[in-house]
């Protein structure tokens, strides 16, 4: 396994620190300047909130991590056999990677693994690859579902069963996109690069790289009996995840529109954080994950925005923050250094 390269060195707290505070400077700036926000209200209804529905909420998180380990093992099966404990501290240890140090640092988590199980990182790439195409097509599944089928008395009823049909179609073309590279992935590749030649030949050979390398992972799942049982187990992560986050607006107790949220209405406010959690900064991004929380339950529900933050800080804590104790214990005791952990993550 190479060690990390020079390139890394950029992300460091002497480089990365003064960026941050100089940007949370400026948000906290724009904040108090230009948005009415009272901050009484919002430590108010966090000294409101049920702490039993929060630690229910945080036990369906971690569930989430239990699930992805097993998920893990059955994907990796074909090369090589590990057990659900074997793989847990890697994905504790992964994701508070990505809690501390952003979203650049998600794929720590192929690199823990071929560390821990004597694999190599590209084997280990290969099923990250796979288990996204897993998380999508049962978020979409589970989008598509309960939106489509949304009661007809919930507010924005007509853009719930719109928001479902996309997602339903969205969902069917994934499956079809999936099953094309899984059979014909070499005549995809060649076909997209062709096409994409006359536009930029650097494109087009980076496209086709990726779906060679994309249609390489989902053979990994050789079996039908592995693919339900990694497709069976993502829908029960994505489960998880839509009920921690229902059950987090339930704790507010004080605030109808939470109190009374629907799982339905919960699928709009899933969508909005994975949307805002895509390109996630460290530190900062907490604080941009809880304006998007804030301004969709805002915007949809009508739910007072000093309310509104304080359940997106919530759900922040319980789906990104909670990991990390587990995580620094779990490397303590395996000796890993998370800041090298993420530092060979840029270079996967």
């Amino acid at each position: 396994m190479s060690a990390p390269a020079k390139k890394s060195s950029l992300f460091t707290p002497r480089t990365v620190l003064p960026v941050l505070a100089a940007l949370l400077a400026l948000l906290i700036w724009v904040a108090r300047s230009h948005a009415s926000f009272d901050w009484r209200p919002l430590a108010h209804q966090l000294r409101a909130v049920s702490l039993q529905l929060v630690l229910l909420a945080c036990g369906l998180s971690y569930s989430g991590y239990l699930l992805r380990a097993w998920r893990w093992s059955v994907l990796l099966a074909p090369l090589h056999r590990s057990s659900l404990l074997e793989l847990l501290p890697s994905q504790l240890i992964g994701f508070t990677l990505v809690g501390l140090f952003g979203r650049f640092a998600d794929l720590g988590r192929p690199y823990l693994v071929a560390r821990r199980t004597g694999t190599t990182v590209a084997s280990q790439l290969a099923v990250y690859s796979i288990e996204r195409a897993f998380d999508l097509a049962s978020a979409a599944i589970l989008f598509s579902t309960t939106l489509a089928f949304a009661p007809r008395n919930m507010p924005h009823h007509e853009a719930f069963a719109r928001a479902g049909a996309v997602s339903l179609a969205a969902t069917l073309f994934l499956a079809a996109f999936a099953l094309a590279l899984r059979f014909a992935g070499e005549w995809t590749a060649a076909t997209t690069e062709r096409v994409l030649r006359p536009l930029s030949p650097t494109l087009a050979s980076s496209v086709a790289m990726q779906i060679r390398s994309f249609s390489h992972g989902l053979r990994i799942v050789s079996t039908f009996g592995e693919f339900v049982s990694a497709l069976g187990i993502s829908l029960l992560i994505w489960m998880a995840i839509a009920l921690f986050y229902l059950i987090s607006a339930h704790a507010f107790l004080a605030s109808p529109p939470l109190a009374t949220l629907s799982f339905a209405a919960t699928m709009l406010l899933l969508a909005s954080g994975l949307g805002g959690s895509l390109v996630q900064l460290p530190v900062l991004g907490w604080f941009t994950q809880i304006a998007v929380y804030a301004a969709a339950l805002h915007g949809f529900f009508n739910v007072p925005l000093e309310t509104a933050s304080a359940c997106g800080a919530v759900i922040l804590v319980v789906g990104n923050i909670i990991v990390v104790p587990a995580g620094l214990i779990a490397a303590r005791i395996q000796g890993i250094s998370l800041r090298d952990a993420a530092a060979s993550s840029s270079t996967c």
